[in-house]
C-alpha cells in the first residue's frame, strides 16, 4: 500500500447504518495485516436510533451473503421472518387491495413480457383471471406459504424472490459483533465538536464530551437526521421534497405477535397517510406515516392504535422528518450514509437498501488520503440518481389515486410531479411500455405491479404480441397458472418453514 493509503476510517454513529458500514469494511481489511487501516465506530448510548427499516428488499440477501452470514442464524438472531412483497390496501381506492410481489408475472413469451400478452388477452377473453395469478410470490403470500427458490431450470419453484423482516436493533447488534470480531473498534461517547483542517477544510478529528479526540483520514457520517458531519461541518445543502412527498411525521408502536405469521408487509392507506404492519417472530411492528398538515398527532395516534390487529406493547413513539436528500453525500473526506444523506418514507422498504448501496459504492470508490473529488462526484451522481428514481417510485403510489375523500388524497391527485415520472406514467398509459430510468432501481415487474394495482390500464400494448396464436396463448397461460398453484400448494406454511429451518 502507498504511503497515502488510509490509516483510519471513523464512522460517526451506530445503529443500522453505522454497523452496516462497519461490517463490510472490517471484513475488507481483515487480511491486510499491519497495513490495514483502523475502522473505528463512535456511538453514544444516549442517542437513540430510528429503527423504522424493519422490512427489506431482496438484495439484502446478497449483502448478508457477501459477509458470509448464515441465513438461518441471521433470521434466528434478528427474530426475523420472510417477505415475498407488500400488500397495499385502500391505496388506489377504498376497499381495493393489490400485491407488489418480488418476481415477474411468468416467463417471457417470444421475448415479450408475459404481462404484455395478458394485456392482449384481457381485451378478448371473458373471465380471464387477474394478472396477479401469474405472480408466484403473490400466490404464495395469499396462501401464507413459504419456501426458498429451488432448482436451476426456470419453473414455478424458483420464479420469485424474497427478502426479510427483522428487528433492526437486533440486526445492528448482530453486525456489531461481526465487525468487532474482525477488528473494528467501538468507541462509546458523545461527539460535541468537529475539528476541520484549516488548509483544505477536511475533517481532522471529532471531539468527545469527555475530552477525547479521535483523528481519521476518512469519516463516514451515520449520525442520522442530525447529519453532524455532512450537514453541520460540511454544509452540504438539503434538497426538500415535501411538495412531492408531503408526509412528515410517523408514530411507531410494537404489538403482540399475530398468528399465522404472514410472509409479507402490509401498507394500508389512511385519510392522512398510511399504516405499516411488519410481522416478526416475537412481535408485530406497526407505524402510521402521516402529514401533520392534515391530521393532529393525537388523531394520528388514535388511527394507529385503532388499526392494530393485536394488543399494543408500548405507547407510540414519535418521529419527525423531512423527505429529501443532501445535494452531495460525499464532500471532501466525509461520506454520508443512511438518514444523514437523505430520507424517503419506508413505503417500499428502501431505507436499508439505500444504506446497503451507499456502502457498496463507498467500497467501490474507496479513496486514499487525498479523497480525490472525482471519486466523490461519481459517488454523488449514482446516489442522486438512485434517490430520485426511488422518490419517483414512491410518489407514484400517491399520484395514481382515485381517492378524493380527504385533503391529503385531493392534494396528491392534483400535485405537480417531476418530468421524469410524468414521462414514465404517460408512456405506460399510451403504449403499455415501461421506462426504467435507473437500472439499479426498481425493475419492470415492480412498476407494472404499481401501474396495474393503482388502476392504470394502458390504451395499447406491444403490437408484436399479436403474432402469437390466441388459442395457444390461452392454453399456455392456463398451464402456467396451474403449475404455480400446484407448486404453492405443496409448500409449507410460513410458520412451519420457520419452525423447521430457522428454529430447529
Amino acid at each position: 500500500m502507498s504511503d497515502q493509503s488510509l490509516r483510519k476510517i471513523v464512522i460517526v454513529g451506530g445503529g443500522t447504518a453505522g454497523w452496516m458500514t462497519a461490517a463490510p469494511l472490517a471484513q475488507l481489511f481483515a487480511g491486510a495485516g499491519a497495513a490495514r487501516p483502523e475502522v473505528v465506530l463512535v456511538e453514544s448510548p444516549d442517542i437513540g436510533t430510528i429503527g423504522v427499516g424493519e422490512a427489506t428488499l431482496p438484495p439484502i440477501r446478497a449483502y448478508n451473503r457477501s459477509l458470509g452470514i448464515d441465513a438461518a442464524e441471521f433470521v434466528r438472531r434478528t427474530q426475523g421472518s420472510f417477505k415475498l412483497g407488500i400488500e397495499f390496501c385502500d391505496w388506489g381506492r377504498v376497499g381495493h387491495r393489490f400485491f407488489h410481489g418480488f418476481g415477474d408475472f411468468g416467463p417471457a413469451i417470444e421475448n415479450r413480457s408475459a404481462w404484455q400478452h395478458w394485456l392482449r388477452l384481457q381485451r378478448t377473453v371473458d373471465d380471464l383471471p387477474p394478472y396477479e395469478d401469474w405472480s408466484v410470490a403473490t400466490v404464495m403470500a395469499r396462501a401464507n406459504r413459504f419456501a426458498k427458490p429451488e432448482g436451476d431450470t426456470p419453473s414455478a419453484a424458483n420464479a420469485f424472490a424474497f427478502a426479510y423482516h427483522f428487528d433492526a436493533g437486533l440486526y445492528a447488534a448482530y453486525l456489531r459483533d461481526y465487525a468487532v470480531a474482525r477488528g473494528a473498534q467501538r468507541v462509546e461517547g458523545l461527539i460535541v465538536d468537529v475539528e476541520l483542517r484549516p488548509q483544505d477544510g477536511f475533517v481532522a478529528a471529532v471531539k468527545l464530551q469527555d475530552g477525547r479526540r479521535i483523528e481519521g483520514d476518512l469519516f463516514i457520517d451515520c449520525s442520522g437526521f442530525r447529519a453532524l458531519l455532512i450537514g453541520e461541518a460540511m454544509a452540504s445543502p438539503f434538497e426538500d421534497w415535501s411538495a412531492l412527498l408531503p408526509c412528515n411525521s410517523a408514530l411507531a408502536v410494537p404489538s403482540e405477535r399475530v398468528a399465522p405469521l404472514t410472509p409479507f408487509t402490509r401498507s394500508t392507506a389512511k385519510a392522512a397517510g398510511w399504516q405499516w404492519r411488519i410481522p416478526l417472530q416475537h412481535r408485530t411492528g406497526n407505524g402510521h406515516v402521516y402529514c401533520s398538515s392534515f391530521i393532529s398527532d393525537d388523531a394520528a395516534a388514535d388511527t394507529l392504535l385503532g388499526g392494530l390487529d393485536s394488543r399494543a406493547l408500548d405507547t407510540p413513539r414519535q418521529l419527525r422528518f423531512t423527505t429529501g436528500r443532501r445535494k452531495a453525500g460525499w464532500v471532501k473526506n466525509v461520506v454520508a450514509i443512511g438518514l444523514s444523506s437523505g430520507f424517503l418514507e419506508p413505503l417500499e422498504s428502501t431505507s436499508i437498501q439505500l444504506i446497503m448501496d451507499a456502502v457498496g459504492r463507498l467500497i467501490q470508490f474507496l479513496p486514499d488520503r487525498h479523497c480525490k473529488p472525482q471519486l466523490a462526484a461519481e459517488f454523488n451522481r449514482l446516489m442522486a440518481q438512485q434517490y430520485e428514481s426511488t422518490r419517483d417510485f414512491i410518489a407514484l403510489h400517491y399520484k395514481l389515486t382515485e381517492r378524493r375523500d380527504s385533503e391529503l388524497w385531493r392534494y396528491c391527485a392534483a400535485m405537480p410531479i417531476p418530468d421524469t415520472l410524468a414521462h414514465q406514467i404517460e408512456l405506460f398509459r399510451a403504449t403499455g411500455r415501461v421506462a426504467i430510468l435507473d437500472r439499479d432501481g426498481f425493475s419492470e415487474p415492480s412498476w407494472v405491479s404499481l401501474y396495474f394495482g393503482l388502476g392504470l390500464r394502458p390504451e395499447a400494448y406491444d403490437p408484436l404480441v399479436d403474432a402469437i396464436d390466441g388459442g395457444a396463448l390461452v392454453q399456455h397461460f392456463a398451464r402456467v397458472r396451474q403449475a404455480i398453484h400446484q407448486t404453492v400448494a405443496g409448500m409449507p406454511s410460513h410458520d412451519d418453514y420457520i419452525a423447521r429451518h430457522v428454529k430447529a
